[in-house]
């Protein structure tokens, strides 16, 4: 179970905070949590607190995506909650990528908090290859364009990309092991995909190269998210 402590991501996607704390409570072995756009917008950062007086490791899953200056701002307060990582789209540009975190860092400083891992939305795991030639009416190719936000990423002085487990090994390859790779899009073989269009098992993403996995449905809706997690965790300790 050492290894899924380590490397595996929860997220706490509900509504009310008295349902993240019963998840906390259900699954005290998990030490790495997330908190999205659901719990957030909801219940405000009121979660966050709850998080740290138990010792938890907190990935702020916010997505930031605006101007320079919106995002900076964003950043410099979110800075102050003393979380551990912390998302941006790259689409934002260089400009806002390079604010952000220069923001971030500032205002963890102000907290006395070290300053989270700042890393960029690649693609959303949900969106397919057809989805960007079609939809968003990007000529390239799926892994090509996945590689070429991180690599903005990493120019702009991010600490990490969220990608596609099936783009892990190239963005390992060309951005490096100390380059952050965060993983959705995770699925164990008997759980549902949902609306996930590139999923590996935890096994494949974690020899890919993905430093962490955010695994959440199959867990937190499984009829004994327990005996899910062990699950899990015996299919990393086989690795």
């Amino acid at each position: 179970m050492v290894l899924a402590a380590e490397k595996v991501i929860v997220p706490l996607d509900v509504s009310r905070e008295e349902d993240a704390i019963a998840l906390l409570s259900q699954l005290p072995e998990v030490q790495f949590w997330k908190v999205g756009l659901e719990l957030f917008v909801s219940t405000g950062a009121g979660i966050l607190p709850t998080l740290k007086h138990r010792q938890k490791r907190i990935f702020l899953d916010l997505k930031f995506h605006d101007i320079p200056n919106t995002v900076a701002g964003a950043c410099r307060a979110a800075g102050k909650y003393g979380v551990d990582l912390l998302t941006i789209h790259a689409t934002c540009g260089r400009k806002a990528l390079q604010a952000a975190k220069t923001a971030l860092v500032e205002g963890a400083a102000e907290a006395g908090y070290p300053p989270p891992k700042l890393i960029a939305i690649t693609l959303l795991t949900s969106l397919n290859s057809r989805d960007l030639a079609f939809d968003l009416k990007v000529p390239i190719e799926l892994p090509e364009y996945a590689l070429q936000m991180a690599v903005l990423a990493k120019e702009s002085g991010l600490d990490g990309a969220v990608c596609s487990p099936q783009e892990a090994a190239q963005l390992r390859q060309v951005c490096g092991d100390e380059f952050l790779l965060v993983c959705p899009g995770v699925r164990p073989k008997w759980a549902e995909t949902g609306d996930q269009s590139r999923t590996f098992t935890p096994s494949e993403a974690i020899k890919a190269g993905a430093d962490y996995l955010v695994i959440g449905r199959p867990i937190t809706a499984a009829t004994n998210p327990q005996e899910a997690w062990a699950k899990i965790g015996d299919e990393l300790a086989n690795i």
